[in-house]
């Protein structure tokens, strides 16, 4: 069986006409008992109007396991396209550089922990619970997503999401930044009715979040980081850095 190459058009977003190139049996190579095989793998597959969101998330799919093999740096827009399966040229029609793919993956990861926060905050219980609770979602959350949490949370190439954390409406929805704050703010929010409710009020709110919220991270970083001994003990350790580090704040 001989391979050549098929160039077939998809619809992008909004209609665009996508050029995907891809590899198919020729049939005019093909052996006696390679017929039907030929026949059935040189049928060009053409996404209809109104899929362009499923070639969006393939990108997204591919981007994440290159930046996550190859590194960020390594990363080419060729990579992914291939891995992708589709010219560098269409990949072009959904993203204008690998940044803008990293800020998206980065985007919807925040966005899934705002809602584990958000299922939280509309439950029952006091302060205190609430913010364990949302402490051990964040927790949860990178030690059941390590890729998404090091692309996140671990590269160093979000410089167009730096924003500043304290401020929720430093970014609009569907910009790179916005779901970020978001999470902070939730944490905030719970930690505030905490030291209210436990009548700490000299306590600065976002010095204790911000020292809890950077313990969860240490925490995660380890596990996440190939460390045998602490994944071992995961449950006593987590426990453990909420208990003591609420102690500490309440206590001061």
């Amino acid at each position: 069986m001989v391979a050549r190459a098929h160039v077939k058009h998809e619809d992008g977003p909004g209609g665009i006409a996508e050029t995907v190139v891809e590899t198919v049996a020729d049939p005019a190579g093909a052996g006696p008992g390679d017929a039907a095989g030929a026949a059935a793998g040189s049928r060009p597959y053409r996404k209809r109007k109104g899929e362009g969101h499923v070639r969006r998330d393939e990108i997204l799919t591919a981007a994440q396991r290159i930046f996550i093999e190859d590194g960020f740096e390594q990363a080419t827009i060729r990579k992914i396209a291939a891995r992708a399966g589709i010219s560098p040229t269409a990949l072009y029609l959904y993203f204008p550089d690998k940044q803008t793919i990293l800020e998206e993956l980065c985007e919807q990861a925040f966005a899934k922990l705002v809602q584990r926060m958000d299922a939280i905050l509309a439950g029952g219980g006091g302060a205190l619970d609430k913010v364990r609770r949302i402490m051990r979602a964040y927790i949860d959350f990178g030690l059941e997503h390590p890729d998404e949490y090091r692309l996140t949370f671990m590269v160093k190439a979000l410089g167009r999401m730096s924003v500043d954390h304290r401020d929720p409406g430093a970014r609009q929805p569907g910009q790179p930044g916005y779901s970020g704050p978001q999470a902070y703010a939730r944490l905030r929010d719970a930690m505030a009715d905490l030291i209210a409710e436990a009548g700490a009020d000299g306590q600065d709110v976002d010095l204790a979040t911000e020292v809890i919220w950077m313990s969860g991270h240490g925490l995660v970083s380890l596990m996440i980081g190939n460390s045998p001994r602490f994944r071992a003990h995961k449950e006593e350790l987590v426990e453990a850095l909420i208990r003591t580090q609420l102690y500490g704040i309440l206590r001061r």
